[in-house]
């Protein structure tokens, strides 16, 4: 069976997720910010990787980002950056203000890196 370009693609991304993995990791003090980025949507979440534990998720299909979405036609970038910034806020609600970014094996360019921008405006550090 052949290997089709899509499948290899996707691999490859996994792989360099797993090695991005190696090196990163959540603790309760410092947990991970991870992103997942489909052809549409950006997710992020923050994980606790000594408890194996997603603290919290914030996706762009979020009611507060629809609204802004459809009522302002914003590009996928400009809510990915929105994203990341309520993303930021809701985890300084719950006390956490340092973070370790995981780009998921993603480039950090274009939507990926305006959500992590935007978790920074929104006052995280990483």
């Amino acid at each position: 069976m052949a290997k089709t370009k899509l499948t290899t693609r996707r691999h490859q991304r996994i792989r360099r997720h797993l090695r991005v993995r190696k090196k990163v990791n959540g603790t309760p003090d410092r947990p991970r910010l991870v992103v997942y980025r489909s052809l549409t949507q950006m997710e992020g979440q923050l994980v606790d990787d000594t408890r194996s534990a997603t603290l919290f998720g914030l996706s762009t299909l979020a009611p507060e980002l629809r609204e802004r979405r459809s009522g302002e036609g914003l590009t996928k970038t400009e809510i990915s950056r929105q994203a990341g910034k309520l993303l930021a806020e809701r985890a300084r609600e719950k006390g956490i203000t340092r973070v370790v970014f995981d780009r998921g094996g993603y480039i950090y360019h274009g939507r990926v890196k305006a959500f992590a921008e935007g978790a920074r405006e929104g006052g995280l550090e990483f």
